[in-house]
């Protein structure tokens, strides 16, 4: 079955909803993300206090997409929003070197969580752009993303603010949706 063919079957069937939730330090570029995504203006984003919900029509899916802000302070909260979520998308900047460690230790508590158990997991090594960026294999490596067992994931990167990569790591999700351990 070629994938016009898969296409077309998704697009006779009613959207399927999904619920995304979009995790990742402060200036990792989440809300640029989101906008991008929801092809909305993206020269004026400022710091999340709180929460963007976006709902996104992408290969016969409604998306609904949460975006968390990843403040230390906001980041205790980000347990409240993980009942019922089908697939965590963490965004790392690529550039942010010092902040490695960091948002490596949020994403290996994420996928301790019983409540994401399963939930398959797309990073977005983002800010691809920057001349500073550290590669995505790199990223990889850096936070041991080939230990991930109990789950499906995948790394991609992208640049919000061009928007390259951000469509294949759509297709990733809206492919592997349904993957989604119980």
């Amino acid at each position: 079955m070629g994938l016009l063919s898969i296409l077309r079957k998704l697009k006779s069937a009613p959207d399927q909803e999904v619920r995304i939730l979009l995790l990742g330090l402060d200036n990792a570029g989440k809300t640029t993300l989101l906008k991008q995504l929801a092809s909305e203006d993206i020269s004026h984003i400022t710091p999340t206090q709180g929460f963007n919900i976006k709902s996104v029509q992408s290969q016969g899916f409604k998306l609904n997409v949460w975006d968390i802000g990843g403040q230390r302070k906001i980041r205790p909260y980000w347990r409240n929003y993980f009942e019922n979520t089908d697939v965590l998308i963490y965004v790392i900047d690529s550039a942010d070197r010092k902040r490695f460690e960091e948002t490596g230790q949020e994403l290996a508590e994420l996928l301790d969580e019983e409540k994401l158990s399963g939930v398959p997991v797309l990073i977005f090594a983002n800010k691809q752009d920057l001349l500073t960026a550290a590669p995505a294999s790199e990223i990889a490596e850096g936070l041991n993303l080939h230990t991930i067992r109990d789950r499906i994931w995948q790394i991609q990167s992208c640049s919000a603010l061009s928007g390259e990569g951000v469509q294949d790591g759509m297709n990733w999700v809206c492919k592997n949706v349904n993957a989604k351990k119980k």
